[in-house]
């Protein structure tokens, strides 16, 4: 029974952290670097940035985390990665960067010049999913590279998830556990491995062969340790030992405690989702698999607001150039001043209705983001706060769909990411879904939930109940407002959840004549 602190890694979009944990779920050290850049954009709306750059970035955390805790970390023996997902590193036959990685923010589309065969043409057409499927297809950055860069293409030897390229580096192994190859990859969840055929139905939509793929290894399995080059690089002791555990959201779920299906996990960061967790497979939307969560034997069901609250660092970008202003000279975000104004916006923003897709989703391709319901009386705050509104109702939307699959209602919710600092925010979410609302007492849940997915791999913890007991402290629970529920249940059921179908043609004629005029990025 391993008792000893580990180590977790998480990539996020906007940063990098290196923790150390003890199986209380005490941080014990901790190390961030935010990146001075993201991503960068050699086109509008193109979004990449070099593997390397992350890598950098986080041997700068793991050797400021060694040098200042020499101790605590010769204690630790074991590490594990979390990072954001639907990112692949293009390798040549030598390891080596192809070109930089086109990460999930980005809006290019393929023209799909390589057509699927007729027949499961055929099949998606009968089902209803040939939107679906399409959009899949041109999302899929192997297509565009495949049509737009034949040198690339050709030198591309391994075409992999972002954390089998930062274990190569580290440890020499490429390839990670199937909770970290979520995007456009032909990967059978259900399963935990690659699709048998190039040629299968559901592989062939992506267009990676198998042979450039990496290695699947089971959930909670150790597959290497510290080499001396990866000692070199990030400070890290030569011998400590990887186990795979999961992607990001996966780690934030378990970091929060939603450990069964009377739990949904809201993530309100960069891209928003709502997710439950359940020990039997199943698929929350139609054509969207669940996820193999970040510990062995379960399932994540998922939905998500694809931009999510990247839609509240764009409203500031546009709207509130004064408060970003005043924020900097107080040091503090422009979106902590905003959420001071959420008191003072009626429940249901006098009105205001906003759907938030303003990115496209795998059940709505060809949605646009909608705002109805102006009046004189709204202000830009209310535009904020129906911003925030808008994506609880639709993941609010979400829940409903996953609930009839699990064939169980939720009776709390867990919270974390970007959003969940905001009490104000936290009670909205409260309001619109009536349920209870649970905080921890850490925003770092995505790190936390790597440390207990380790422990949970290593037997510190016999059961998944045990392993939340000792590790996730909870900060202060939500409960509705039985007034504001009242308003949002009217909104949501009267009027939210008409404003998709009422528009869907016009989204699709919307569609059509940017395609046609070569607006924007429409392909």
């Amino acid at each position: 029974m391993y008792k000893d602190p580990v180590i977790a890694i998480d990539f996020g979009t906007q940063s990098v952290r290196a923790s150390i944990i003890n199986d209380k779920g005490e941080f014990l050290a901790f190390e961030k670097v935010a990146y001075e850049q993201p991503y960068f954009s050699v086109k509008p709306g193109y979004c990449e940035q070099d593997p390397n750059f992350y890598y950098e970035c986080m041997c700068k955390a793991t050797k400021a985390l060694v040098e200042k805790n020499k101790d605590l970390v010769e204690k630790c023996k074991y590490f594990s990665i979390t990072s954001f997902r639907d990112t692949a590193a293009y390798l040549d036959e030598n390891y080596k960067v192809v070109r930089p990685s086109i990460i999930w923010l980005d809006q290019r589309q393929a023209r799909l010049d390589e057509k699927m065969p007729f027949l499961y043409s055929l099949i998606f057409g009968v089902i209803g999913m040939t939107q679906t499927v399409l959009f899949n297809r041109k999302r899929t950055p192997a297509h565009w590279i495949k049509e737009n860069e034949k040198e690339n293409r050709e030198k591309i030897k391994y075409y992999v998830p972002l954390t089998s390229y930062f274990n190569y580096r580290l440890i020499g192994v490429l390839g990670d556990g199937s909770s970290n190859m979520i995007g456009h990859f032909p990967i059978n969840f259900r399963k935990g491995e690659w699709y048998k055929s190039d040629k299968h139905i559901k592989g062939c939509m992506f267009g990676i062969p198998l042979k450039k793929l990496p290695k699947i290894f089971k959930t909670g399995e150790v597959i290497g340790e510290i080499t001396p080059l990866g000692h070199m690089e990030s400070g890290l002791p030569v011998g400590l030992k990887f186990i795979t555990t999961g992607n990001d959201k996966s780690c934030e779920a378990l970091g929060s405690g939603a450990i069964s299906s009377d739990f949904a996990h809201i993530s309100y960061g960069t891209a928003s989702s709502i997710a439950v967790t359940k020990q039997k497979y199943f698929e929350p939307e139609k054509f969207l698999p669940a996820y193999t969560c970040c510990y062995k034997g379960w399932f994540t069901g998922e939905t998500q607001v694809y931009r999510g609250y990247w839609m509240l660092t764009w409203f500031t970008k546009e709207f509130a150039k004064n408060e970003t202003m005043e924020a900097t000279l107080e040091r503090i975000a422009p979106e902590e001043l905003l959420n001071k104004k959420l008191s003072e916006i009626p429940p249901g923003s006098d009105g205001l209705i906003l759907q938030p897709y303003w990115g496209p989703s795998l059940s709505k391709p060809l949605a646009k983001g909608a705002i109805i319901g102006f009046f004189d009386v709204h202000t830009k705050y209310h535009i904020y706060k129906a911003i925030i509104e808008g994506i609880a109702y639709e993941l609010k939307n979400g829940l409903i769909g996953i609930q009839k699959k699990v064939h169980k209602k939720v009776k709390y919710l867990t919270i974390s990411g970007g959003g969940s600092k905001s009490d104000a925010i936290c009670q909205i979410t409260s309001d619109i879904f009536n349920l209870p609302v649970i905080k921890t007492n850490t925003y770092e849940t995505s790190s936390l939930g790597c440390a207990m997915a380790q422990y949970l791999a290593l037997g510190r913890y016999t059961s998944l109940e045990e392993l939340k007991d000792n590790m996730v402290k909870e900060k202060i629970v939500f409960k509705p407002n039985k007034e504001a529920s009242k308003k949002y249940e009217y909104l949501f059921e009267k009027v939210y959840t008409n404003i998709y179908p009422n528009l869907k043609k016009e989204y699709k004629k919307l569609t059509e004549y940017l395609q046609e005029n070569n607006e924007g990025i429409i392909k």
